[in-house]
C-alpha cells in the first residue's frame, strides 16, 4: 500500500535539502564526539593540577576510580540520554525533541568548563556533575540524528546519507585533537616552562604554570558548546519527518503540506490510505507481534553495537597510555604539564586524521555498494586481526613504532569502515516508524554500556601503562571483536529498499518473519 508522500521521499533525487539534513544531524554528532573525547586530551592535566604531592616531587596522577569517572561518567549519562530521549522521540515527535538535547549539551559543555570547589575532590565532583548530563542530551541525539536522517532519506542513498551524519563523529574527534594540541601551544609559547629530569628540585617549577593550565582544561571543555550553539536555530527550522506525522500522527494532510515544500512538488494528500496505514501498524514494542517481526534483530543490534563500542571506547579512552608505547609522546617525568597536553593531544589528532577519519568516509562512499551486512562482517574480522597482532607482538612493536603506530591505526580504519559506522546505520532502517527511536535508543544504550566496560574495565587493566596490561587488553578486544563478527548473522542487509518494505508496515511484512538475506534490492 504506497502513500504518495512517502513514495516522494523514497524516490526523490538528491537535492540541496539532503545536504542541509545532513549538516544540521551531523553538526549534532560532530559536537557528541567533541564533547565526548576531548577529555582525553586533558585527563592527565587534571591529575597534574589537582593530585600534585611537592613531597614526593613526580608529576600528579589522577587516581584509579577518579580517571574513571571523568573519562567514564559522561557515557554513563549519555546511556540514560539514549533511552530517555528515544522514547520521546516517538511519542512526542522527532523535531520536538531535538531542539531540547542542544540546549542541554550547551549548558553542560559551559558549566563542565566551570567546574568549580575548594578541593581536588570537590572539582572532579562538579566536573563529574556537569559531564553526566552533558552526556544525558548526547545521548538523545544518537536516536533523533538517526531517526530523521533516515526518515528524509531516498532509498538508494539513505545508508550514504545516514553513514555521513554519523561521519562528523570522526571530524570531532579530530577537533578535539586540534582544539587542545593548538591552545596547549599557545598557552605555551606564552608560559614555557623547563622539562621535567630527575632532579626534585626541577619539579617546583611545575607549581608556576598551574593557574594558566587550569584555564586550559577548562577553554577546552567549553569549546564544545560552540557548534551547538549555531546549529540551534537550523535544527528548529526543520518540519517534523513526514514518516512520523502521517504514520504516527495520522495527519497526511500536514505531511504532504511540509515535505511538498521541501520537495517543491504537490503530494496528494491520501487521508485515507494513512489512516489505513497507521491502523494496520499499532503493534507496541512489548508484544509478541513486535518480537515476532523485529525481535532477532533487535537482538542483533544490541549486541554488535555492545561488542563494538567494548573496543571502541577501550582504543579511544586509553590512547594516551598506549601513545608513550608507540614513541608518540614522552613519559610523564621527562615533560611538563603543558608540554604533555601538547604531546597527548597532537598524537590523537594524527591517528585520527590518518586512521580514524578515512575509514568514516570509506563507509559513506561504500556502503550502498557493498552494503551494510559486508561492511560490518570485514570491520569485525579485521579489527581482530589487528587486536591480535598487536597483543602477540606488543614487545617487540614497541621498539617499532612506526609499525605499532600503523596498526593501532588500521585497527580504527576498520573499526569505522566496519561495525561503528554500521551499528549506527541499521537501527535507523530496520524497525518500524512507531518505534525506530526507541529501538535505535536501545541498541545505541547497549552500546553504551559496551563503553561503560571500555571506561570503567578495559581502562583499569591498562592504567599502570605497563606493556603486560596493554597486551592483555588488547587480546580481551580482539576476542570481543570476533564475537561482533558472529552476532553481525542476526542483522541483514537493508540497502535499496524503503523503511516500510524493510519493516514490513507496507503490508508485506518483510517477508514471512522479518527480513532475509536473499531479499531483493532494487537497483
Amino acid at each position: 500500500m504506497a502513500i504518495a508522500v512517502l513514495d516522494a521521499l523514497d524516490n526523490a533525487r538528491t537535492q540541496w535539502y539532503h545536504m542541509t539534513a545532513i549538516v544540521i544531524a551531523g553538526m549534532g554528532f560532530f559536537t557528541d564526539a567533541y564533547d565526548l573525547f576531548c577529555i582525553s586530551t586533558v585527563s592527565k592535566l587534571l591529575g597534574r593540577l589537582y593530585y600534585y604531592d611537592p613531597k614526593t616531587g613526580a608529576p600528579g596522577k589522577l587516581p584509579q576510580n577518579i580517571n574513571n569517572l571523568v573519562t567514564g561518567v559522561a557515557l554513563v549519562g549519555t546511556l540514560s540520554g539514549q533511552l530517555f530521549f528515544g522514547y520521546l522521540g516517538d511519542k512526542l515527535g522527532r523535531k520536538r525533541v531535538y531542539g531540547i538535547t542542544l540546549i542541554m549539551m550547551v549548558f553542560c559543555a559551559i558549566c563542565s568548563g566551570l567546574s568549580f570547589g575548594s578541593t581536588p575532590s570537590a572539582v572532579m565532583t562538579t566536573l563529574c556533575f556537569f559531564r553526566f548530563w552533558l552526556g544525558f542530551g548526547i545521548g538523545g541525539d544518537y536516536p533523533l540524528s538517526a531517526t530523521i536522517m533516515s526518515e528524509y532519506a531516498n532509498k538508494s542513498t539513505r545508508g550514504a546519507f545516514i553513514a555521513a551524519v554519523f561521519a562528523m563523529q570522526g571530524v570531532g574527534i579530530i577537533f578535539a585533537g586540534l582544539v587542545s594540541m593548538t591552545l596547549s601551544a599557545i598557552f605555551l609559547s606564552r608560559y614555557p616552562a623547563p622539562a621535567f629530569d630527575a632532579n626534585p628540585k626541577d619539579y617546583s617549577d611545575v607549581l608556576s604554570t598551574q593557574p594558566e593550565a587550569d584555564f586550559l582544561w577548562r577553554i577546552v571543555l567549553m569549546i564544545g558548546a560552540l557548534p551547538a550553539i549555531v546549529t540551534f536555530y537550523w535544527r528548529m527550522k526543520m518540519p517534523e519527518t513526514a514518516r512520523y506525522t502521517a504514520l504516527i500522527e495520522g495527519n497526511a494532510k500536514q505531511a504532504a503540506s511540509d515535505m511538498g515544500n521541501v520537495l517543491e512538488i504537490e503530494i496528494t494528500a491520501e487521508q485515507d490510505k494513512v489512516a489505513q496505514f497507521k491502523a494496520a501498524n499499532e503493534y507496541t514494542l512489548l508484544s509478541g507481534e513486535f518480537f515476532r517481526r523485529h525481535g532477532k534483530h533487535l537482538i542483533g543490534t544490541m549486541t554488535t553495537w555492545f561488542l563494538l563500542d567494548i573496543a571502541f571506547y577501550s582504543q579511544n579512552l586509553t590512547q594516551k597510555d598506549i601513545f608513550p608505547a608507540m614513541g608518540l609522546t614522552d613519559p610523564p617525568k621527562k615533560v611538563n604539564a603543558l608540554m604533555e597536553v601538547f604531546q597527548t593531544s597532537r598524537a590523537m589528532f594524527v591517528v585520527a586524521l590518518l586512521g580514524t577519519f578515512p575509514g568514516y568516509w570509506f563507509t559513506v562512499a561504500f556502503i550502498e555498494k557493498l552494503g551494510r551486512f559486508r561492511i560490518q562482517l570485514v570491520g569485525f574480522f579485521m579489527m581482530s586481526v589487528f587486536m591480535l597482532i598487536i597483543g602477540f607482538k606488543y614487545a617487540w612493536l614497541k621498539d617499532h613504532p612506526a609499525i605499532f603506530a600503523t596498526l593501532y591505526g588500521l585497527t580504527f580504519f576498520f573499526a569505522n569502515f566496519g561495525p561503528n559506522s554500521t551499528t549506527f546505520v541499521l537501527p535507523a532502517e530496520l524497525f518500524p516508524t512507531r518505534v525506530r527511536s526507541t529501538c535505535h535508543a536501545i541498541s545505541a544504550a547497549s552500546g553504551k554500556a559496551g563503553a561503560m566496560i571500555g571506561a570503567f574495565g578495559i581502562q583499569d587493566i591498562t592504567l599502570d601503562g605497563k606493556a603486560k596490561s596493554i597486551k592483555k587488553a588488547m587480546m580481551i578486544l580482539a576476542f570481543t571483536n570476533m564475537l561482533g563478527f558472529c552476532f553481525t548473522f542476526m542483522v541483514t542487509e537493508t540497502k535499496g529498499r524503503s523503511l516500510e518494505e524493510i519493516s514490513g508496515e507496507d503490508g508485506d511484512n518483510g517477508g514471512e518473519n522479518g527480513i532475509h538475506m536473499d531479499a531483493p534490492v532494487s537497483k
